[in-house]
C-alpha cells in the first residue's frame, strides 16, 4: 500500500508534514527505511508512549555501547553485550564510534565502551574523534555517569590494548564511575567477553531494567550488523563451505612478490558485501608444519586431546584449529612451564626480548630452538585458538554477482635455516587447488565506504595489494554509471613484475571511469619512487580535488606507508591551503569526521 493512501485513511499529520514524510521516504532504500521504522518505534516507546512525555529524560537512562573497531571483533562483542541486556530487560543502543555525537557524552547515565588497539597503541580509526575529543579541553566533567570498558588486543604487540587503557583512565578523571573492572583480552577473546559482559550487565541491571520501558529491545544505529537482519546464515560463527574458483598469480616469474588473484564462489549461500568490506578466511595448517611439531615433541599423531568442549586427535587439533604460524608471549610462557626450561622461562619474563625474539619465528621454530617434552594436551592447551584472515574484497557484486574475489600476497621468507609459509595465504596459494572448498564470512566495514553520491570525486591511495578495495570501487562507479572523477595512485617495485591488474586499470583510464592514474615504480630508476612522492607532485591538484568535495581513501601497509602518506598529505594541505601544522591536522581530522577521508591499513 503506498504511502499516500495509507496517510489518507488517518493521519495525525499536516498535509505539509504528510509532503515532506512523502519526500523522504522516497529518496531512502529499504534498509535505510528499516532502520527509520525501528528508530521511530523506539523513540516511542522510550518516550512511555505518553503526551509531552520527554523523550531524552527516558533515554538518558538507557545503555549506551560504544565500540571502535578496526576489523570487526569490537564490534561483534558490543552487539553480543546488547542482546544480552535486551534479554534483561534493558534498552541498549548499539553505536559506532565514528558515529557517536561528542555533545551527547554529558547526557549519557550508562556506558559500556569495546575498543581494540591499533599499531603502537594508537585507537583504531573509528575512534579516534572521540579518543581525541576526551583528550581535549572540551571534554566535560561526567560525574553522573557510570562506565566499563572492555579492551581486545594480542599479547604480541607492545601496547597491547592501550586504547582501553586511555578510555578508563579518562573517563575516570572527568569524573565518572566505574561499575566493573576493565578487561584487556589476547586473541582467542571469546569465552572471557562473554563472562564479563555477564558481569556488567548483572551489575548494570537492576538500575537499568527500573528506569527503562518494559519491553526492552536494541536500538542498532547505522553501521551496526543489528541494523537489518542478513538474509544469509553464514557468519564468522557459522562461515561458507565457499568453492574456489581462481588463483591466478599476477605479478611476474622475477618478481620479489609472489600476489595472487583468487577468486570464490558465493553461490548458495546469500552473502552479500559492498566494496570496502572483508572476507574472513579459515585455513588448515600445513600437514608438514604439523608433522615437524609432532616430530619434535615425541607426540603421537593419534593422540587424542580435548579441544573446546570435543575429543579429537592432536593432528586434526593442529590442523585444523589451532594457530601454528604466528607466534605469541603466551605460547612461550605455557610451553616454557610445561617442558620446566628455566632458560625458556627467563626469556618469557622480558617482555621487550620476547616481543624481539618471536619476531619471524612460527611455533615450530620456538619449539626447534628449546626442544622438550609435554604431552599432547599440554601442547593443545598451550597453543591458541586460529584466527581467521581479513582480506579486503577486490571486487564489486554488481559486477561479479555470487562471486568475491581477492587479492593475496603471498608470506613466504626464509629464517633460522628453514623456509616459512603464512598460514592463509600459503593455504590459499599453495595447498587449495581450484574446485576445493575454503570457509568464509563477509566482515562489513562501514567506516570504508564510497561517497553516497555518484557525482562526488575520489582520490584513492592504494599500494602493493592496498589496490584490492579500489579494484572494488572502480568496478562498483562503473557499474553505476557514476559520473564522480576517480583518481589511482598506485605503487610497487618493478613496472615489468609488479603492475597488479595493468590491463583493467589501463582499460578503466581508456574508457574514462579512472579520470586519473598515478604510478610509483620504486626500484625501476636509481633514486626510489613512491605513492607519497607521487601525491608531492600533483599536491596543488590533489588540494584542488579536495576544495571540490572529494573524498580521500587509503590502503595498504600501515608501519610504514600510511604514515608517510598521511605526512605527505599534511604538507600538501599546508602548502596548497596555506595552513599551519596544526591547521593541517585539523583539517584531515574534519574530513576523517565528515567520513571523507578513510583508511584500511594493516
Amino acid at each position: 500500500m503506498l504511502l499516500s493512501s495509507l496517510v489518507a485513511q488517518a493521519s495525525p499529520l499536516s498535509e505539509q508534514q504528510v509532503s515532506q514524510l512523502q519526500g523522504l521516504v522516497s529518496q531512502l532504500n529499504p534498509i535505510q527505511q528499516a532502520w527509520v521504522s525501528g528508530y521511530l518505534a523506539a523513540s516511542a516507546q522510550l518516550a512511555g508512549q505518553g503526551a509531552g512525555a520527554p523523550v531524552q529524560a527516558a533515554a538518558s537512562a538507557n545503555l549506551t555501547i560504544l565500540f571502535g573497531s578496526q576489523t570487526g571483533n569490537a564490534r561483534h562483542v558490543a552487539e553480543a553485550i546488547a542482546k544480552q541486556a535486551q534479554g534483561k530487560g534493558i534498552v541498549a543502543n548499539v553505536v559506532d564510534m565514528a558515529d557517536y555525537k561528542t555533545t551527547q557524552l554529558k547526557n549519557e547515565q550508562y556506558l559500556v565502551i569495546v575498543t581494540s588497539t591499533y599499531g603502537e597503541g594508537e585507537p583504531p580509526e573509528n575512534a579516534i574523534g572521540l579518543h581525541n575529543f576526551l583528550f581535549s579541553k572540551k571534554a566535560p566533567k561526567l560525574t553522573g555517569l557510570k562506565y566499563a570498558v572492555l579492551g581486545l588486543g594480542d599479547t604480541s604487540y607492545e601496547f597491547f590494548c592501550k586504547t582501553a587503557q586511555d578510555f578508563d583512565q579518562r573517563l575516570a578523571e572527568l569524573g565518572a564511575t566505574s561499575v566493573h573492572a576493565r578487561a584487556d583480552l589476547d586473541v582467542d577473546y571469546q569465552a572471557q567477553a562473554d563472562s564479563w559482559s555477564n558481569e556488567v550487565i548483572a551489575k548494570l541491571e537492576p538500575e537499568l531494567t527500573a528506569t527503562t520501558a518494559p519491553s526492552a529491545q536494541v536500538i542498532a544505529w547505522p553501521g551496526s550488523d543489528t541494523t537489518v537482519g542478513t538474509a544469509s546464515q553464514y557468519s564468522k560463527q557459522a562461515p561458507f563451505a565457499a568453492e574456489l574458483y581462481t588463483n591466478q598469480k599476477i605479478t611476474g616469474r622475477d618478481s620479489a612478490k609472489d600476489v595472487r588473484h583468487i577468486e570464490i564462489s558465493l553461490a548458495g549461500s546469500g552473502l552479500t558485501y559492498q566494496p570496502g568490506d572483508a572476507l574472513g578466511v579459515y585455513f588448515s595448517n600445513d600437514p608438514a608444519l604439523v608433522r615437524e611439531l609432532l616430530l619434535l615433541t615425541a607426540i603421537a599423531r593419534d593422540t587424542p586431546v580435548q579441544l573446546g568442549g570435543e575429543t579429537l586427535t592432536v593432528e586434526q587439533a593442529l590442523t585444523e584449529q589451532l594457530e601454528l604460524t604466528q607466534s605469541y608471549p603466551a605460547f612461550v610462557e605455557k610451553y616454557a612451564s610445561a617442558t620446566n626450561n628455566a632458560t625458556l622461562s627467563k626469556l618469557a619474563a622480558d617482555k621487550a626480548e620476547l616481543r624481539t625474539y618471536i619476531g619471524e619465528r612460527q611455533i615450530v621454530d620456538i619449539v626447534r630452538d628449546y626442544p622438550g617434552l609435554l604431552s599432547a594436551q599440554q601442547l593443545v592447551d598451550a597453543l591458541r585458538k586460529q584466527q581467521p584472515r581479513l582480506y579486503s574484497i577486490a571486487s564489486s557484486q554488481a559486477e561479479v554477482e555470487d562471486e568475491v574475489h581477492l587479492t593475496v600476497a603471498v608470506v613466504r621468507y626464509d629464517a633460522y635455516g628453514t623456509g616459512h609459509l603464512g598460514g592463509a595465504s600459503g593455504f590459499l596459494a599453495e595447498r587449495l587447488a581450484e574446485g576445493d572448498k575454503v570457509k568464509v564470512f563477509v566482515e562489513h566495514n562501514n567506516n570504508f565506504r564510497l561517497p553516497a553520491s555518484n557525482d562526488t570525486p575520489v582520490i584513492m591511495i592504494g599500494p602493493g595489494t592496498g589496490i584490492a578495495p579500489f579494484r572494488a570501487f572502480l568496478q562498483q562507479r562503473d557499474a553505476s554509471g557514476a559520473q564522480g572523477k576517480n583518481w589511482l595512485f598506485f605503487g610497487n617495485p618493478h613496472f615489468t613484475q609488479d603492475f597488479l591488474y595493468q590491463l583493467e586499470l589501463q582499460n578503466y583510464l581508456k574508457r574514462g571511469v579512472l579520470s586519473k592514474l598515478d604510478v610509483a615504480f620504486s626500484r625501476d630508476q636509481a633514486a626510489k619512487v613512491y605513492v607519497q612522492d607521487k601525491l608531492r607532485k600533483n599536491g596543488a591538484e590533489i588540494w584542488q580535488w579536495l576544495q571540490q568535495g572529494a573524498h580521500l581513501y587509503i590502503c595498504g601497509d600501515a608501519n610504514k606507508m600510511a604514515k608517510d602518506v598521511q605526512q605527505a598529505l599534511l604538507d600538501i594541505v599546508q602548502q596548497y591551503g596555506n595552513h599551519t601544522a596544526e591547521q593541517a591536522q585539523q583539517y584531515l581530522d574534519e574530513l576523517r569526521i565528515a567520513k571523507r577521508f578513510q583508511k584500511d591499513v594493516y
